[in-house]
Order: structure tokens, then C-alpha cells, then sequence
């Protein structure tokens, strides 16, 4: 956590939060007074964020925000931080006993406080003002920056509810940044089923094939320039946004690990999809959990990755009941949400036949994860033991490597249950046995024997 960061936001918010208040008091002191101006008020002009570091003030700044733009960002925001200063609205209307129509806003099943809407944006900004009322409605349009980099929205309450009723609600990374000043990390849940997964190690602990290490470089150069390319070049009207590929191979051929450090390398999250919380035996389930997913990652600078891809992009079939016609549509459904990501996915799995062709043309890479080759095997193995233990004698490497053929999985795997044998002994010598019996185990696993 960044100490210096949450204060110079905190710093800046107060000010905003002053400038918020006396807006919100003198609107309601001219309400009430049953004055006719419509206008915000010129000598309350929004406090100067030049020169500010504070990361509220450099995306207010990037975006170049007029006062309007400014107050219903506030108005969002509010709640999260000074819910007090809404309370104000709760006042009665004591001709209808009620609250105000024009005020707007909600109460929330736990919080106490006033929940702004749209309503609440309209009358600060407008209040009696048709046309200033049908210019705000514009700020949450399709085409404006607040939805297209999902900063705020409006969530209605009834598609057949008028639109300004729906509430004003930030996205979770903009919270976080004008709060905390860092990018927010989405906890696992049933409403978003995804896990945050990295690595300790580097590109030199990844043991591959020439060729597939290649097509890996090309990956990293999408990531590094596709923005370039998109925008720079032009080729942004000619081939959609985003990279997909397909790693396919043995398991523990380094897939996940390849994942991981390309998000490590360029500073990208990495969200590993649980598909046991994705797929769903009722009808439409499965697209509306996903849909959570990638609605979620559309603006995040993130990497999603599929592991065993296979049981959610499987091949489609002949239509020969409802269930094979609706296991269809959801595999056409994630066909269109994969082509349209303009983020990077990653699909990973054992078997790549089982892929539906119409995914695999829409990949840029397929990359093939082979099984390593003895020198490959070879220099796992002198990476897997912590450099400070010995080795007996008769444990030769080189021996090992040429003689089982195993993925860098199985290799750690080993590793690990001969560092335990060797603690447990009170011991810093590996020995050939411990290894072989290791061998042994993972090759049970396959049903071979050593």
C-alpha cells in the first residue's frame, strides 16, 4: 500500500468535497427560495488541479472533465467516502409525506445512507432545466468516455423504469483509484470466477523448444506494440482488437508458467477462468457467468487464461436433441465474446482436437507445448534442486534425463518429495533413491512403471 498515494488523494477529495458541498447547499437554499436559475453558479468554480500528482487529479486531468463531468463523478463517488454529505435529500416532502421526486436516490439494503441516481445528478445539475436535464442524459451514452473506459454508469432498477432513476455506481478499478491510487484486484467469487495466479520465477527458468519459444516472442510483441499497430499504423479498421492463442500440449509442458510470465514481463494480471463456476447445466447460465468475466476485463489491462479450455470450447455436434442444440449456442456465444475481446486470452489444453475448428481459425497463434527433449530434460533437472544441497554420487543427471522422458511438472514434482526425504533424514545430499522413488510415483500416475 502506498501511503504517499492515498494521501495526495485524500488531499485533493477534500477540496472537492468543500467545492461539492457548498454547490449542493446553495442549489437547495435556491430551490427552496423558489428562484427560477438553472445554472450552476459561477462564483463556485471547481477547485485548480494543475500540478496535482494525485491519481484522482490525473484522470480528471487526462479527461478533461467540465464541471458537469466533474459533479456526477463526485456524486458517485460520495458514498464510498462522505456519505454524510448526501443526507441533506432524505428531507421530506410534507405536502406528500414523502421524499422529493426530484431528488432522486435510494436506500440500500445495508448501507444508511442516500444512494444518488441519476435524478439526484439531474436536479444539481439542472434542476428545472429540460434542455440541461437532455444534455446530462448524454454523459451515460455509449458514446461517452465515462461508459467507454468504464469509469461510472447508471444501473436501473427496471428496464421499464425511467432512465435517470437508475443508480450511479463507479467501477470497482476507479474506486480503487481514486481511493487507494493502484488498480483494484477483483476478489474470487460467484460474480467473478476468476483467480489471480503468478509466478517467483523468470524467463530462464522456462525450458522450451526453439520454435515454441519463438511463437512465445510473438506474444510478447503484440503485447509491447499491438497498440502501435492498432492505432499508429492504422490497422485498427482492418483486423480486430485483442490477441488470442492456443497453447495445446502434455500437461506440465510449461503452459500456465508461460502465462504467468508474460503477465509478470509487461506488468499484467493474469485471471485464471474456474471453469467449475462457469459451466452451468441451466439454460444460459453458462453465457451469463462468462459474460461477468470478460464484461468485467473488457478495459483492464489484463491477460485471461482458460486452463483444460477443451470442457468449455469443446467441438460443437450433429443437433439431435434440445441439449445439443443449446451446448451449440453456448459455444457459439463464447466464439463471439473471444473474437470481440480487445485484452489478450489464453486457451490452454491437453488435447487440441477437441477444439472446435471455428475457434482454431480465429486464433493469431497456436502453440504447440512438446514434450522436452533430453537436453531440455537435463537442464530442469539442474534447475529443480535448491543450489546448496549436494548430490550422491551416483545420482547423475545426465543419466536421468536421457533415461525418463517426463515434463518439467513431473521434474518438481520429483524434486520436491526428494528435498522432503532429505529434510526428514536431517540431511543436505540428495539421494539416488530418493529421486528414482520419485520417478517411480509420477510415473504411477500414468500407469507406467519405472
Amino acid at each position: 500500500m502506498d501511503i504517499r498515494m492515498i494521501n495526495e488523494n485524500a488531499a485533493v477529495l477534500n477540496r472537492e468535497l468543500a467545492w461539492f458541498q457548498q454547490l449542493a447547499d446553495l442549489r437547495m437554499k435556491r430551490y427552496f427560495a423558489g428562484e427560477g436559475d438553472t445554472s450552476l453558479p459561477e462564483e463556485l468554480p471547481p477547485p485548480d488541479l494543475a500540478g496535482q500528482t494525485a491519481v484522482y487529479a490525473q484522470i480528471v486531468l487526462h479527461y478533461n472533465m467540465n464541471v458537469t463531468e466533474r459533479l456526477v463523478l463526485l456524486l458517485a463517488l460520495i458514498p464510498h467516502i462522505r456519505p454524510q454529505l448526501l443526507d441533506v435529500f432524505f428531507i421530506k416532502n410534507a405536502t406528500y409525506d414523502r421524499g422529493f421526486t426530484e431528488f432522486g436516490g435510494i436506500k440500500g439494503m445495508h448501507h444508511g445512507g442516500f444512494l444518488p441516481t441519476g435524478e439526484t445528478a439531474a436536479f444539481l445539475l439542472a434542476a428545472n432545466s429540460l434542455q440541461q436535464r437532455f444534455q446530462l442524459i448524454e454523459l451515460f451514452g455509449p458514446d461517452h468516455f465515462f461508459n467507454k473506459h468504464a469509469i461510472l454508469k447508471l444501473i436501473p432498477a427496471n428496464a421499464e423504469e425511467p432512465l435517470l432513476s437508475g443508480t450511479l455506481s463507479l467501477y470497482p478499478e476507479y474506486l480503487s483509484y481514486f481511493t487507494l491510487g493502484t488498480a483494484h484486484k477483483p476478489d474470487y467469487s460467484i460474480n467473478f470466477p476468476a483467480r489471480r495466479i503468478y509466478t517467483g520465477l523468470e524467463w530462464p527458468d522456462l525450458v522450451l523448444e526453439d520454435h515454441t519459444m519463438e511463437e512465445v516472442e510473438e506474444i510478447r510483441a503484440w503485447i509491447e506494440h499491438g497498440d502501435t499497430l492498432m492505432n499508429e499504423w492504422g490497422m485498427g479498421r482492418k483486423i480486430k482488437p485483442g490477441y488470442r492463442s492456443l497453447f495445446y500440449g502434455p500437461p506440465g509442458t510449461g503452459k500456465s508458467l508461460t502465462a504467468c510470465l508474460l503477465g509478470k514481463t509487461f506488468n499484467m494480471d493474469v485471471y485464471r477462468i474456474d471453469l467449475s463456476m462457469i459451466v452451468s447445466k441451466y439454460i444460459g447460465e453458462t453465457e451469463k457467468n462468462l459474460a461477468q468475466v470478460f464484461d468485467r476485463a473488457a478495459h483492464q489491462h489484463w491477460i485471461l487464461f482458460f486452463d483444460e479450455a477443451d470442457a468449455l470450447f469443446g467441438k460443437r455436434t450433429q443437433t439431435t436433441s434440445s441439449n445439443d442444440r443449446y451446448a451449440n449456442q453456448e459455444v457459439a456465444y463464447l466464439l463471439q465474446r473471444i473474437e470481440d475481446f480487445p485484452g489478450v486470452v489464453i486457451l490452454a489444453t491437453n488435447l487440441k482436437a477437441n477444439i472446435d475448428e471455428a475457434f482454431s481459425r480465429r486464433f493469431q497463434s497456436m502453440i504447440y507445448f512438446s514434450m522436452p527433449g533430453p537436453e531440455q530434460r537435463l537442464r530442469l533437472w539442474q534447475q529443480a534442486f535448491p543450489p546448496h544441497l549436494q548430490l550422491e554420487e551416483k545420482l547423475n543427471l545426465e543419466d536421468i534425463a536421457r533415461k525418463y522422458e517426463m515434463a518439467g511438472g513431473a521434474i518438481i514434482n520429483i524434486s520436491r518429495y526428494s528435498c522432503l526425504m532429505a529434510l526428514k533424514r536431517g540431511s543436505n545430499t540428495l539421494l539416488y533413491s530418493d529421486v528414482v522413488a520419485g520417478i517411480r510415483k509420477e510415473f504411477g500416475k500414468e500407469g507406467k512403471t519405472v
